[in-house]
């Protein structure tokens, strides 16, 4: 699985940062989603939680 982040479709909600911490953050400058790093098997339960509750859609999970 991979992850996709859009900060053009972000909103700055922030709740993928929140959801999970490791994988994304936040602009400092503007809010928008960052991808820290792709996401390991540990992280994936909080990456689709956080992919889920995306109010915007900025973020995905891709198979491959």
């Amino acid at each position: 699985m991979s992850v996709r982040a859009d900060a053009d479709i972000c909103i700055g909600a922030g709740l993928c940062a929140l959801r999970a911490p490791r994988v994304f953050d936040q602009d400092e400058n503007d809010g928008t989603v960052v991808l820290l790093e792709q996401p390991d098997a540990a992280d994936l339960p909080a990456v689709r939680e956080a992919v889920d509750q995306c109010p915007s859609g900025a973020i995905g999970l891709d198979a491959g």
